[in-house]
């Protein structure tokens, strides 16, 4: 069963590039533009790349920044990462359930910190939470519901599978992050880290993968991104 796309699934989807913010810096690697995190990133990495969001951690990064006015793509847009990112921990829950392979528990324990640093900025700025009240494997966007049900079972079909789903996930969250930029700092702070997990994660998924013989052909970044973040080192967390 094919995945939805990421046009597919958020019709609210902001497609402009806006100007990174003061919070957020970029860097070249290998020949590709890509946003890294500021001295001050709540991220934490450990030594096989698993990077978590302490939701203290993000507190404090995003206390001293101002709140915005926010537009209506970016409401939509923490709403809909809220949903992702944890669509994401809860596939990984399914799969470990499945093969027992540790990468999947601990990248969704990570992922649990995800979806939580997104919680946040919906506290902050005072927007309903779409997961409220939902089991794990549910969520209010039904596009969002019909990718878990996809990359479930496609998951379930045999271990490289599942591991090239894990791949897939993160391919899609760093494609949804860019398309979601933005000058707010607080927002831009919370995606620049969020979008380097889901690069160290792309990476541990991939090197899953190669062990087994296998590989994975990205769907929702170039291929040229691709090549740029697996080929490049770990990014370690500010204090990790």
């Amino acid at each position: 069963m094919t995945a939805p796309t990421s046009a597919a699934i958020d019709n609210n989807a902001t497609t402009t590039t806006v100007a990174t913010a003061a919070a957020t810096t970029t860097a070249a690697v290998a020949g590709v533009t890509t946003s890294v995190t500021p001295p001050s990133a709540p991220i934490v990495v450990d030594e096989g790349g698993v990077s978590s969001l302490p939701p203290d951690r993000v507190g404090s990064a995003v206390a001293p920044l101002p709140v915005g006015s926010l537009t209506q793509a970016e409401r939509d847009g923490l709403v809909f990462m809220r949903e992702e990112e944890r669509l994401a921990e809860d596939v990984y829950r399914a799969l470990f359930a499945k093969w027992q392979l540790a990468i999947f528990d601990n990248i969704a324990k990570a992922e649990a910190t995800h979806t939580a640093s997104v919680k946040t900025l919906l506290d902050r700025y005072q927007l309903a939470d779409p997961t409220s009240g939902r089991a794990a494997g549910t969520y209010q966007n039904a596009q969002i519901q019909a990718l878990y049900d996809a990359l479930v079972a496609k998951g379930s079909t045999s271990l490289v599978a599942a591991v090239s789903v894990g791949a897939e996930i993160e391919d899609l969250d760093i494609a949804d992050l860019r398309a979601r930029q933005t000058s707010t700092p607080d927002i831009a702070l919370v995606y620049s880290n969020l979008e380097k997990g889901s690069r160290n994660h792309l990476r541990s998924f991939v090197s899953q993968l190669t062990s087994r013989g296998a590989t994975y052909t990205p769907a929702h970044i170039s291929q040229q991104d691709f090549d740029a973040i697996v080929g490049s080192a770990i990014e370690r967390g500010a204090s990790s």
